[in-house]
């Protein structure tokens, strides 16, 4: 018998049906997609993630009611282990920080192709981050100027990461998976996936955004805004 192919279920998050629609009609022929609920505000999407478990939500920034920041911050305190994608119409960098600060692992303006949200659904659920290219420069502006800043005043010796695992956490935060880690480190995928468990541990955070982020404020790392491409 063929091996069944493991569903990625997703919840989309939209106070508009036509953009739920739309969204339905690029994942819906995904084999591995499969979409398992929708909600219209922020507390409905809170409610369908407590019922049923989604691997990942896309979540609309802006919606009546409760916003989906706010929605975004309670889902990832209850549930670390769904990704939520952002969809916004904004690239405002309050916004931007505010999902940060909540948790959101995927950032995509809502004129992103098909390709891109597909490939930002594959890379959440795998635990990774997909972040669109036009919020990626506010972050690195941001996090540079913030490396600059405070992170000077840092000593490189406030953490216990090793030696590998801070290379690895580099890595991380220039955007390279796992299988990337592996392949420039020499390493299995599977010893990579320990280094970042444990970096997760250590930093005491449940995402990869994150772990780049508070290494960069704590000047564990050199933020590259020109890193090379994988």
């Amino acid at each position: 018998m063929p091996e069944t192919v493991k569903k990625i279920k997703v919840v989309l998050a939209d106070d508009h049906r036509v953009v739920r629609e739309g969204l339905a009609a690029i994942l819906e022929p995904q084999e591995e997609i499969e979409i398992v609920g929708e909600a219209k505000d922020g507390g409905e999407a809170i409610e369908k993630a407590r019922q049923l478990l989604p691997d990942v939500i896309m979540m609309d920034v802006s919606m009546p009611g409760m916003s989906g920041v706010e929605a975004t911050r309670i889902i990832k305190r209850e549930m670390p282990h769904v990704g939520i994608i952002a969809l916004t119409m904004y690239e405002d960098h309050q916004y931007i920080f505010d999902l940060v600060r909540a948790g959101a692992t995927g950032y995509l303006i809502k004129d992103s192709d098909s390709t891109e949200i597909i490939a930002a659904i594959r890379a959440i659920s795998r635990g990774e981050s997909l972040i669109h290219p036009s919020v990626a420069s506010k972050i690195l502006t941001e996090f540079s100027l913030l490396a600059e800043g405070k992170g000077k005043k840092k000593s490189l010796l406030e953490h216990d990461l090793t030696e590998r695992e801070v290379t690895v956490l580099r890595l991380v935060a220039d955007g390279r998976t796992n299988k990337e880690i592996a392949n420039v480190l020499d390493i299995s995928e599977k010893t990579v996936k320990n280094h970042v468990r444990n970096i997760f541990h250590k930093l005491h955070v449940y995402d990869r955004t994150q772990a780049a982020i508070l290494a960069i404020r704590k000047g564990i790392i050199a933020l590259d805004p020109h890193p090379p491409h994988p």
